[in-house]
């Protein structure tokens, strides 16, 4: 088994190519239990997302702003998220 498969599952239930297409979400990276990558305008002023799988088999959203420096300043978060509210 692959250590992308949470990753790989995650962006399958968001949609794959039509939530990318979507939302111009890019240079997405993965690892055992959370996908994370830029995405594009949005009305919360966020550039960057980080969906990880949480131990209640749950999902936490982060939705972040990237600086230039690379610091992280945080805009919203969702705890226990269930995989179709994420479709919105």
């Amino acid at each position: 088994m692959s250590n992308l498969k949470v990753a790989e599952t995650i962006l399958e239930q968001l949609g794959g190519k039509k939530f990318r297409m979507m939302t111009g979400a890019k240079k997405l990276a993965g690892d055992e239990n959370s996908l994370s990558m830029r995405i594009g305008r949005n009305s919360s002023n966020s550039n960057y997302l980080k969906i990880t799988l949480n131990s209640m088999d749950l999902y936490d959203m982060k939705f972040c702003k990237l600086t230039r420096k690379f610091e992280e300043k945080s805009v919203t978060e969702y705890k226990n998220v269930y995989n179709d509210l994420m479709r919105g």
